[in-house]
């Protein structure tokens, strides 16, 4: 097994509140759908427990305010309690107040229920970029001491492909831990889980990981949702085909697939990695 422990993440979500789904489930619709976060996340838990490893999730306080006992068992069991917001707007979608508001709800909320400080933030969809860098100012604001919510890829809905691709300070007191990338002829790629972890053949995410640990000699962050591990979650209808495919694809293989990658690395918090004065990743020059 590689030597170098990497960032095991979770963004606690449920399936109706894909960004992706947005133009086909209101936001007023979400109380009415069967909510499937608590079995899923039960599973997760124990399959982390087997494997003996801790990680941390990014949770949605609209979940924790109505599945308390969620974030309690996320803290029972050692892991590490984050935010990703309130209500799952992205970041670029709000204003400075309202984001403002959304993450100190968050932490606030979150931390009430925990009794444990929450010291990272995952933007949904990785919305913060170079059109809102003032977002690291409200989360500075906030107390947050990192954030993981910038991903260095050029995408249809989110990416800054030309920001750093590792930790870095941001702000003064405040990190921002960018999801992994493999960087090859000049361009970044996708290596840290989502959908191109259920599009690829295994084997390529774990060379991809391996050789992120080998070359860069640094902590890869890898991250999926809980929903991703259930292919009996109810069907969207009228989704347009790309939607459809990207959501679930290999949905039904996710779950051995994350069995295997918790056993073929070392895996631990982010606040443990990133945060420890001797964490094994350095900020970027």
């Amino acid at each position: 097994m590689n030597k170098i422990r990497n960032a095991m993440s979770i963004d606690v979500e449920d399936y109706f509140q894909v960004s992706a789904f947005a133009p086909y489930i209101a936001r007023g619709e979400w109380d009415a759908r069967e909510c499937r976060v608590e079995r899923n996340i039960a599973r997760i838990l124990d399959l982390l427990d087997a494997k003996q490893v801790k990680a941390t999730f990014f949770t949605l306080g609209w979940i924790a305010q109505r599945y308390p006992q969620i974030v309690r068992e996320i803290v029972a069991r050692g892991h590490e309690l984050a935010s990703h917001g309130f209500g799952h707007e992205r970041a670029s979608d709000l204003d400075r107040a309202a984001f403002l508001k959304d993450v100190g709800d968050a932490k606030a909320l979150l931390e009430d229920l925990g009794g444990v400080e929450v010291k990272g933030y995952r933007a949904p969809s990785f919305s913060i970029g170079k059109d809102n860098l003032w977002a690291f100012d409200v989360l500075q604001e906030c107390g947050y001491r990192y954030s993981s919510s910038v991903y260095p890829i050029e995408h249809d809905h989110y990416g800054m492909p030309d920001s750093p691709r590792f930790a870095y300070e941001v702000r003064p007191g405040l990190i921002e831990v960018p999801v992994t990338t493999l960087r090859w002829r000049g361009k970044n790629y996708p290596s840290s889980g989502g959908g191109w972890f259920r599009l690829l053949p295994y084997g390529v995410s774990r060379w991809m990981i391996e050789r992120f640990n080998r070359i860069e000699g640094r902590s890869a962050v890898f991250y999926f949702h809980p929903w991703e591990i259930d292919p009996e979650q109810p069907r969207i209808p009228g989704i347009d085909a790309k939607t459809r495919f990207r959501h679930y694809v290999n949905i039904g293989r996710t779950e051995s697939r994350i069995e295997q990658l918790l056993g073929d690395f070392a895996w631990g918090r982010m606040d443990e990695i990133f945060l420890a004065p001797t964490g094994a990743e350095r900020l970027a020059a």
